[in-house]
């Protein structure tokens, strides 16, 4: 058990622009593909993998500061930190049970698919972190390592079954057949924007608003063009931070070059994944009667779509007007307002991509995410200490995007009923996923052999 510890953290610490490859390979040689095309494929996700990180890195570098300057600027009355969930993958993975939550994530997610109770086949290692993090929520809260376990479980169960129910509206909005977002984070938010949007198109006048990028272009001309609206994104974001004229300059021009490239970098990505996909369909039709697999992948090859991007770069500044306003929050938004379009990317598509609904709808739910995360701030604040976790800081912190409604009803779970209740939950879920996949596919085929009868 020591040995395969070992051997995982080391292929982890190779980085993920090293071991997604790997994997892109691996999977590949799995489907079918020739070794040739699989390397290919590896190759050119690792070099869409290295772009996107090199598009982030500039957003990081010149927004990130900017709007963390912000926050401290304008919510310095608020006592709980927001120390960001870009800790939360090297949390996750300097624990044991992050280490062992691997091995047994990718043997249960073969099995699942094996037994069509699952579509989802997910390669996205890196982003295991987030059920990761929510079993060592439990572990916190039960004070025992294997019910920590089973709520990271059951977690990565329930993230297979978001991404089952959301893979056909999100693969076609953003246009990525064969492929399925399994970054929990953001499948979270796929349950709060449906209702919500059907909400928006029972209102009178709000539902005529025609918002959409093309439709923006359309009718500001350059004005409503997604570069432009980057840029004044990025001057509006300067101004706030006090920057001086040749900073508001630099960042506006950095807010636009990231709207520009990062739709190129994420078409990279897609260069590689999409024989794995074509093969893996083939294979499927072969060994497995037909039936659908979508490779399972990060949230970032959503970020880079004009209404993402507008969203969550608007939500900046709403968030720490939020955090002001809001009675009973404690946070600071600060390390997770440069994070906001990983959390919201999936929600843009039920919104069918208007930026006034989105902006709306993403706004609500961030009111959402202040409550839950300054309930759960002790309870981070203990995750972070149980792993000898190093914040850099003292008194309570927490992560505001994980104030998500699965963090919250776990921890509701571990703290009321215990793990029986979480293992409750997991059967539920395990049961949606059958019914979905295998009960509901079964009652479809046989009503249509009744009606071909009939005819």
């Amino acid at each position: 058990m020591e040995f395969l510890i070992n051997a995982i953290e080391w292929f982890i610490g190779l980085g993920s622009v090293v071991f997604l490859p790997v994997i892109i390979f691996l999977v590949g040689l799995l489907f079918g593909l020739k070794p040739g095309k699989a390397v290919m494929s590896g190759i050119t996700v690792g070099i869409g993998s290295i772009g996107l990180g090199l598009v982030l890195d500039l957003l990081s570098s010149g927004l990130g500061n900017a709007i963390q300057e912000m926050g401290v600027k304008y919510g310095s009355s608020l006592n709980v930190l927001d120390i960001g969930v870009g800790v939360g993958g090297p949390l996750a993975f300097s624990t044991s049970l992050g280490i062992l939550m691997i091995p047994i994530s990718l043997i249960l997610n073969f099995i699942f698919v094996v037994l069509g109770w699952t579509k989802t086949l997910n390669v996205d290692i890196w982003n295991f972190w987030f059920p990761i993090f929510l079993g060592m929520l439990v572990q916190s809260v039960t004070g025992n390592f294997w019910f920590g376990i089973l709520g990271a479980t059951t977690a990565v169960i329930l993230q297979w079954l978001l991404a089952d129910l959301a893979q056909k509206h999100v693969s076609e909005f953003f246009g990525y057949p064969g492929i399925a977002i399994t970054h929990l984070m953001a499948l979270s938010g796929v349950l709060f924007a449906k209702p919500v949007n059907y909400i928006f198109d029972r209102i009178p006048g709000f539902n005529k608003i025609d918002a959409d990028a093309e439709s923006l272009t359309t009718k500001f001309g350059v004005l409503g063009d997604t570069i432009v609206i980057g840029f004044l994104i990025g001057i509006g974001v300067g101004v706030l931070a006090g920057y001086d004229a040749a900073g508001i300059g630099t960042l506006g021009m950095t807010t636009a070059a990231v709207m520009k490239i990062m739709p190129k970098m994420v078409a990279m990505f897609m260069e590689g994944l999409l024989p794995i996909a074509e093969a893996a369909k083939e294979f499927t039709n072969k060994k497995l009667n037909g039936r659908t697999v979508n490779i399972g992948m990060d949230a970032a090859l959503t970020v880079g779509h004009p209404t993402v991007m507008a969203t969550a770069l608007l939500l900046v500044p709403i968030s720490l007007l939020l955090a002001v306003i809001l009675p009973g929050n404690n946070v600071l938004p600060f390390g997770d307002l440069a994070f906001f379009s990983f959390a919201i990317c999936l929600m843009i598509p039920y919104f069918n991509g208007n930026i006034i609904r989105s902006l709306v709808g993403c706004s609500l739910y961030l009111v959402m995410t202040f409550y839950l995360s300054t309930w759960l701030a002790p309870v981070v604040t203990n995750v972070f200490s149980l792993a000898n976790f190093d914040v850099g800081t003292s008194g309570t912190v927490t992560m505001l995007l994980s104030g998500l409604w699965p963090a919250g009803l776990l921890v509701l779970l571990a703290q009321t009923i215990g793990i029986t209740g979480i293992i409750a939950f997991g059967i539920l879920i395990t049961m949606g996923l059958i019914f979905i996949n295998k009960t509901k596919k079964q009652n479809i085929q046989s009503e249509s052999k009744e009606r071909g009868t009939l005819l």
